[in-house]
């Protein structure tokens, strides 16, 4: 039997399945082939259970039949995959047949005394059909998504063709209507990476990915000012190297995105992720307790050269010029006392093994329990020093001074000036590429190791870029576009600091044992369930510069959402109304920031506007614990919390009326969506502003009630008179990006499963 689809397996094609809708679509085939083999082990059925085996054979025949029929439709729009997509229909359609033939039990069989009938029972058939038929349709799947892989390429060709022209324009006309296609292109590009990327099973591909395209992001605007600053002024060479710059790192992450959607190996895939201190202290640790498994997993040479390795790569904490005296000795003791031991278990292992101990002796268990102490510490120090670092950095860096200067320097034509300030940013510069490279020694998982090296370079980049511009202004310093296009620069700095500190709160959230990602909150409405205000209304994809102007806007949603869940976790009861309709709320903020990045579920402002009527319908409920909340408080403390749910209440109200007015025409849309995004960022804030209170209040009467000797909790109380809510928001659970639709919808047909 062919291995399941939920683990990475290779079929008898030989095909790994690297996406979640091929696999999402293999399972429902998967459990329909298990259960008849499983049957097929049993002589003797019922009648009934005979009746359910042979319709399920039935569906799964009829369905693959359908299944193949949009294959061979497929293979023949791509030339290309012709021969291979039509051998692959041709064995799941003979496949499928087989099983219907050994699930038809044909004319009534006698049944025995005991009232169920023997059949004949051919196991090895089943097994070699369901293999067939399994690699076969795995095969024509993974066959289609090369057209997904294909439509990628393809889009990204145009956006380079464009992209040379843009480069090679010498007129503003030219420029506007070149620029005008490519923005176009860019967008088209986007939601085709934008759902490859939710599609990857793999973590690390995801994270480069989403690297890859926050780059391209940004870029684009800052192609278009860099670009018009250098058709104003022609003869600027500091106008030409800021063009060039951004020219040159849009085409790296193009080239970035297709290694990693054809899995290309490149030079720069090797160095994507150096030797990083955790990944050093978890080898370590892992083989210190392999020694209680096996005294010959590691030899004392080995261990001794792995500690070593890792004290070598703190070197970067400790030959830092920016880490305090008392931090660098603190990290030189704990590799100290690492060493040690690392030594007492290696003394402990050759005692071990000079009388042939067969497992682990006593002073072998207490050196390693003391020696996987010892390294968590030193990551603990590390993770210490790191985290001061960067938060320490992002204070000072939030007040903006240097930006601030480069601007007004640049626009009163101070080029002595501007070198001054320049060298100033220079220096930011290098304590943040270095921050973040502690940051990856720390961050405690692939994908935000990517992350932190995304971060380092996009500093190392945006600076040069920055002063490039600034330079630029001070030689024009009544150039409006040189102005703004330092002003974008600027942007995309202060951007990149937001994204450190979402950055930092990942870190730790891993660190303290909680998830560093986001977790889904799928609440897209039921279809038909908001339509009656919708009827007339379309789907709207925002243009790059739009998606451009929302994402500082949805920068701010992610860090409230962030804060939000920050503070949810702080409350003992995890279960209390607050607490749960504060996370839902974060949750579907948060899917409202991926939308202005072309991510997540949100495809569409209709997809949008839907996620608004139910984050206000949440927001409503919170509105309503809140008040049964404050029924426990005494005056003063009551009056606090209905000031700010009265607040809520009207932004909710505001937020609900402007998602279910229709509008028409893209500018409208466009205003719509803005006022969404603002009003949802209130709500977040105000729940901000209660969490806190609201949880020191349910401590204070906790506290009170245990005290006094209360036996009802006054929540329990709560609970009795308050109706069950209705469960109102779909969890659509099919939220893959998979190009080739109609191949999944035909495989969904095979859950018609009647099991006993």
């Amino acid at each position: 039997m062919a291995s399941s689809p939920s683990g990475n397996s290779n079929f008898d094609s030989g095909l790994e399945i690297k996406t979640r809708s091929v696999e999402q679509t293999l399972i429902p085939l998967v459990s329909q082939i298990t259960t008849l083999i499983n049957h097929k082990d049993k002589p003797k059925k019922s009648e009934r259970t005979q009746a359910a085996i042979h319709r399920v054979g039935q569906a799964v025949s009829v369905a693959v039949g359908r299944f193949v029929t949009v294959g061979e439709a497929i293979a023949t729009e791509n030339q290309e995959l012709k021969d291979e997509m039509g051998q692959a229909c041709f064995e799941a359609r003979r496949a499928g047949d087989a099983i219907a033939q050994l699930t038809d039990v044909g004319p009534a069989l006698p049944f025995q005394s005991d009232g169920l009938v023997t059949v004949f029972s051919d196991r090895t058939g089943m097994v070699k059909a369901a293999r067939l038929l399994l690699s076969s349709v795995t095969k024509v799947l993974v066959l289609a998504d090369r057209i997904v892989i294909k439509q990628i390429i393809t889009s990204r060709n145009k956006v380079l063709v464009t992209l040379e022209h843009l480069e090679r324009v010498s007129t503003f006309q030219e420029f506007v209507q070149i620029f005008s296609q490519f923005g176009n292109e860019m967008v088209e590009f986007a939601h085709l990476t934008g759902d490859r990327q939710n599609d990857l099973k793999d973590e690390k591909k995801k994270a480069r990915m989403a690297a890859a395209r926050a780059v391209l992001e940004k870029c684009t605007m800052m192609l278009l000012t860099a670009s018009k600053t250098c058709l104003r002024h022609p003869d600027c060479e500091s106008a030409r190297i800021n063009k060039d710059a951004v020219f040159h790192r849009m085409r790296c992450a193009l080239e970035q995105v297709i290694e990693i959607v054809t899995e290309a190996r490149s030079c720069g895939e090797n160095k994507i992720l150096p030797a990083s201190i955790y990944n050093g202290i978890k080898d370590f640790k892992f083989s210190v307790e392999c020694l209680r498994e096996n005294l010959n997993s590691s030899s004392p040479q080995s261990m001794g050269s792995q500690l070593e390795a890792l004290v070598e790569r703190t070197e970067d904490f400790t030959d830092s010029a920016y880490t305090s005296h008392e931090q660098r000795q603190a990290i030189l003791s704990l590799c100290q006392l690492a060493r040690q031991d690392t030594q007492q278990l290696v003394h402990a292992w050759a005692e071990a093994q000079s009388v042939h101990a067969k497992e682990a002796t006593e002073d072998m268990e207490v050196a390693i329990l003391k020696t996987c102490h010892s390294v968590s510490d030193l990551r603990r120090e590390l993770h210490k020093v790191a985290v001061i670092r960067a938060s320490d950095l992002l204070k000072v860096h939030g007040e903006q001074l240097p930006l601030r200067a480069l601007k007004a320097a640049g626009a009163e034509g101070k080029l002595e000036a501007v070198a001054e300030y320049s060298r100033t940013l220079t220096e930011q510069k290098e304590q943040l590429v270095e921050t973040c490279r502690l940051l990856c020694h720390v961050s405690g998982n692939e994908p935000l190791e990517i992350t932190c090296i995304h971060a380092e370079e996009t500093f190392h980049v945006i600076g040069p870029q920055i002063m490039s511009a600034a330079q630029t202004l001070a030689l024009h310093p009544s150039s409006k576009i040189a102005k703004e296009n330092l002003e974008v620069f600027c942007e995309a700095w202060e951007s990149q600091l937001c994204d450190m500190a979402l950055l930092l709160r990942e870190i730790n959230d891993v660190f303290e044992g909680r998830r560093g990602d986001k977790r889904s909150y799928l609440s897209l409405p039921r279809p038909g369930k908001h339509s009656a205000n919708l009827k007339t209304a379309k789907a709207v994809k925002l243009d790059t510069e739009e998606q451009t102007s929302m994402a500082k806007l949805g920068l701010e949603l992610r860090l409230l959402s962030s804060d939000v869940d920050t503070e949810v976790e702080k409350w003992e009861e995890q279960e209390h109304d607050i607490v749960r309709q504060s996370q839902s709320l974060a949750s579907m903020a948060y899917n409202m920031y991926l939308f202005t990045r072309a991510e997540g579920l949100l495809k569409t402002t209709l997809d949008l506007f839907h996620q608004a009527e139910v984050l206000s319908e949440e927001g409503l409920q919170l509105c309503s614990s809140l008040r049964t909340f404050s029924t426990q408080l005494v005056e003063e403390e009551k009056s606090v919390v209905m000031t700010e749910m009265e607040k809520m209440v009207a932004l909710c109200q505001q937020l609900q009326m402007g998602a279910k007015t229709p509008v028409q025409g893209k500018t409208a849309t466009f205003q719509k969506v803005d006022s969404s995004i603002q009003t949802t960022r209130g709500i977040l804030t105000v729940v901000l502003s209660l969490l806190p209170s609201c949880n020191k209040l349910t401590r204070k009467y906790k506290s009170e009630r245990n005290s006094l000797g209360f036996p009802q909790d006054w929540r329990e109380r709560q609970d009795a008179s308050t109706p069950v809510k209705e469960e109102g928001a779909l969890h659509n659970k099919n939220s893959n990006g998979f190009g080739v639709k109609s191949l999944e919808q035909h495989m969904v047909g095979l859950n018609l499963l009647e099991s006993k």
